[in-house]
């Protein structure tokens, strides 16, 4: 199934968020301003989070709650 699929059956923010979660890891490189990246490692750290987690959840929470 595809995103695109989930979006247009009326899926639950809850079960994009899971398709979202789901796959193998891929690496990928990132270009963003060294304050920015600082500050979100720190913001990270708070709740005790790394920041590739912290950045992974950014990405789900901003792509699930699309309609």
């Amino acid at each position: 199934m595809k995103y695109a699929e989930l979006i247009g059956g009326g899926a639950s923010t809850s079960q994009r968020q899971d398709f979202l979660a789901e796959g193998d890891p891929t690496p990928i490189t990132l270009r963003v301003p060294k304050n920015l990246k600082d500050v979100a490692a720190e913001t990270a750290r708070l709740p005790g989070i790394s920041f590739s987690a912290f950045v992974r959840s950014c990405i789900i929470n901003e792509l699930a709650g699309r309609d």
